[in-house]
């Protein structure tokens, strides 16, 4: 059963991508992108062709722009963007009453790399300014079946300080409103782990290695790797575990809880 739902959510994550993304009961309003450094921007002023402008933001989120000088468009939206060059020129009083239009040619400024475990890793542009954790792995295809962990770990800054955060998927998704879907920002990097295994041989069905669920008991994995062959015992089933100090013998015990890395071995019957 745990398995099922364990497919059912690795599904629905790399389907979330073709979804709607809904956080909360109502309408939620979608800011626009914000300007950063590296976008490629180009500034048109009506009837002033000599005012045309394409440039690059430097990584200040700053571009040098004629009778102006240098000015700061990194953090704006486009319609602010415009208010501001606007508002220069005609306060300089170099143009009476400016149209200023800032075109958005490539957005580069505001990515996320999204690394480890999921079908398409990369860097991708946060779109808007609500962007989340969950758009941006859908975004990257969602988990690697089989492979991708449930918890994944989001690096970055906030208001200027290191950050770090691990949020489980499985706990983010448990409740509609999704309180630990994290807010993205530029240059957040994402990282999708190792789902843990655990390994079984010997007189098995399915022996070498499985996904370990959370939770899951020697009896369910030796469920999960298919059942003993009709050679094996349960008598004298073996949990070997890394430890600090090296390897530990279990003694069988069918509700003992496994742990990432263990290795199972089910012995052949004497009789």
């Amino acid at each position: 059963m745990k398995q099922l739902l364990r497919s059912l959510f690795v599904a629905f994550l790399t389907a979330f991508v073709v979804l709607s993304p809904v956080r909360a009961a109502g309408t939620v309003e979608v800011p626009e992108y914000r300007l950063g450094g590296g976008d490629l921007i180009k500034i048109l002023v009506y009837q002033n062709p000599d005012l045309t402008l394409e440039t690059r933001l430097s990584d200040s989120g700053s571009a040098s722009y004629p009778l102006l000088g240098t000015i700061k468009l990194g953090g704006l939206t486009v319609a602010e963007a415009e208010r501001l060059i606007a508002n220069g020129l005609r306060k300089g009083e170099f143009v009476k009453d400016p149209q200023v239009t800032v075109v958005l040619e490539t957005a580069r400024g505001s990515q996320v790399s999204v690394l480890g475990q999921v079908q398409k890793p990369g860097r991708y542009v946060l779109e808007t300014g609500q962007t989340h954790l969950s758009d941006v792995l859908a975004m990257a295809g969602g988990l690697t079946p089989q492979l991708g962990a449930d918890q994944v770990t989001v690096v970055g800054s906030r208001d200027g300080k290191p950050f770090r955060k691990e949020v489980d998927l499985a706990q983010m998704f448990a409740s509609a409103e999704r309180p630990n879907d994290l807010l993205m920002q530029g240059n957040d990097v994402v990282y999708v782990d190792r789902a843990p295994v655990f390994y079984i041989y010997g007189e098995v069905q399915k022996p070498g290695q499985l996904r370990l669920e959370r939770g899951m008991t020697l009896l369910q994995g030796l469920a999960a790797g298919g059942g003993l062959t009709q050679r094996g015992t349960e008598r004298g089933i073996r949990i070997h575990r890394r430890t600090p100090t090296g390897t530990q013998i279990l003694e069988s015990d069918m509700q003992a809880r496994l742990q990432d890395g263990d290795v199972i071995y089910v012995q052949q019957s004497l009789f």
